[in-house]
């Protein structure tokens, strides 16, 4: 186990341009905030009431100097993302080793806080990110690839900073973390959370902060085909070993709240969001309604309203039914009208029961799982519609709605929700922002605008954009989306080029999304079509500067 004692490590980086001149800024322009080092993308975008921007060098090159050789937990020190200058020199491309190497910044400086590993002086003695065996000694998994950061602030310069660690199993760090007068972090305490109360996580991706201030974690399954759960998986053998007997599919693939964040962390699994590949939730400032994006290829962009102001425990799961601007497939102008579609209503201790149905134990070691034709029967029956043309209306095998929730993704398709999208990532409002009407719009990346949405058939037909596209969705009075609207394109792409395919002046594969409180965006990349992932500005408005 690798053991690293150093708290931080700053980095250099290039002043702010200012002019005393008047400027036009364009509507839409994008400005270069960062580079990271070669081989990281980069996750978990937060930020601090403060203005602190947090974010991580996911997976970066094992041959990098340190300390960019290892996924790095980190922040821009030294500038106020609150009043950051509405026009700044950009960060050049990389274009030496030392460059490409290492986080460089257009504005402040990168502070690397910790590293995936670290022991912190003996704050974490298994190494930060690390998910141990059953036997609470051997460990399974160290991971090298932090994603959400969550800030929950004590004061004005300390707090508990939340960070995922993507993988199978998952795991969460929580870092007590204080500022001094020249604007530094140092880590006085330091944890891995237990998840063993949930039965372990898969996956942990991006989140939010809830607007009651609980991190809401991502639990990005990738599991389309539960029949090969018991059989093809090495992340489902770490399962078992985590939690020493054969683990259940129905209980991953769901956002995760944490509970009591500033005393003891306490995971909390909300079945009745709906299990599938999220990528992200964020809550709207009536504190009941939820938008959930579902990474992968042929997935659904979902909404979830809770019953009750504050509590993400029961409520009603919708889809999304989309209507693609007629005769429009250019991907920087196609923009869809929306519908919802009710998937099902629910509550996690009804869930909870149905999913125990499919644990393993001595009587039953190898479940059943819900096949595509019972979710077929299901819609069926709920839609008193024959969907499969076999001349009859099914019942299912159950009279109950756990396909809602269970299978969320097929349910949503089998009922009429479209399930065209191609790696869906972040979706993310400014809570103040959205609250007061300044900024009346959420955000989603889409990644790789390909796959199902362009392959000419279903409610999705645009022509490829393999960099990726940013959507905007305006917020209605009661926080509802009716429409998707591109508000950046990537590209253009070249395939012929040996590095950098997609321009390196744009967007390439868009994942991590932060609205700003003036109604900028700042987006991340996860990207091989930029030698070096970039994070950018994106100013949809423009205007006039003096």
């Amino acid at each position: 186990m690798r053991t690293t004692y150093v708290r931080f490590a700053l980095f250099s980086a290039l002043a702010i341009g200012t002019s005393t001149l008047v400027a036009c800024i364009p509507e839409g322009s994008l400005t270069r905030l960062a580079t990271t080092a070669k081989g990281a993308e980069f996750t978990g975008l937060f930020l601090s009431p403060q203005g602190d921007l947090f974010f991580n060098v996911q997976h970066p090159d094992a041959n990098n100097p340190e300390p960019f050789n290892h996924g790095s937990i980190g922040a821009i020190i030294g500038a106020n993302f609150n009043r950051l200058a509405q026009q700044f020199e950009p960060v050049p491309v990389p274009s030496t080793d030392l460059e490409k190497n290492r986080v460089n910044t257009a504005v402040g400086s990168y502070q690397v806080i910790a590293r995936g590993g670290d022991t912190l002086n003996g704050l974490v003695p298994a190494g930060l990110g690390t998910v141990l065996a059953a036997d609470g000694v051997t460990p399974i998994t160290q991971s090298d690839d932090p994603d959400m950061n969550t800030f929950v602030p004590l004061n004005a310069k300390e707090g508990y900073l939340f960070t995922n660690w993507e993988d199978r199993p998952g795991n969460m760090s929580r870092m007590r973390i204080k500022k001094d007068a020249k604007g530094v972090w140092s880590v006085v305490d330091a944890m891995n959370i237990d998840f063993k109360g949930v039965q372990g996580t898969w996956v942990n991706c991006f989140g939010t902060l809830s607007p009651w201030g609980n991190p809401l974690s991502s639990e990005e399954l990738y599991f389309d085909d539960t029949s090969k759960w018991n059989t093809t998986d090495k992340g489902v053998a770490n399962l078992q070993k985590y939690l020493g007997k054969l683990p259940n599919p129905y209980r991953y693939g769901y956002i995760v709240e944490i509970t009591s964040p500033a005393a003891t962390p306490t995971p909390v699994k909300h079945f009745a969001m709906g299990r599938f590949s999220h990528e992200n939730s964020v809550v709207m400032p009536d504190q009941k309604t939820a938008y959930l994006s579902d990474d992968g290829d042929g997935t659904v962009f979902f909404k979830f309203v809770a019953d009750t102001k504050g509590n993400l425990s029961s409520g009603t799961l919708y889809a999304a039914k989309v209507t693609q601007d007629a005769g429009v497939t250019d991907p920087a102008k196609a923009g869809f009208n929306i519908e919802w579609v009710e998937i099902g209503k629910g509550d996690e201790a009804k869930i909870a029961t149905w999913i125990a149905d499919y644990d393993a134990s001595s009587a039953n070691p190898a479940p059943s799982y819900i096949s595509d034709a019972d979710i077929n029967a299901w819609a069926e029956k709920k839609l008193n519609k024959d969907l499969n043309g076999n001349g009859t209306v099914e019942s299912p095998l159950h009279a109950d709605d756990r396909y809602a929730f269970l299978e969320s993704r097929k349910a949503a398709k089998a009922l009429g929700a479209t399930a065209e999208f191609k790696k869906m990532e972040g979706v993310n409002i400014n809570y103040a922002a959205a609250k007061n009407g300044s900024v009346p719009y959420a955000y989603m990346a889409m990644s790789d605008v390909s796959g199902f949405m362009a392959d000419g058939t279903g409610a999705i037909n645009v022509d490829a954009n393999k960099c990726g596209v940013v959507y905007r969705m305006k917020l209605d009075a009661g926080f509802n989306i009716s429409r998707m609207e591109p508000a950046i394109a990537g590209g253009p792409y070249d395939k012929t080029l040996a590095e950098n395919q997609c321009s390196v002046d744009n967007i390439s594969n868009p994942d991590n999304i932060l609205v700003m409180q003036d109604g900028r965006v700042i987006v991340g990349e996860d990207t091989g079509y930029h030698a070096n992932n970039m994070l950018w500005v994106f100013n949809p408005l423009g205007g006039i500067i003096r």
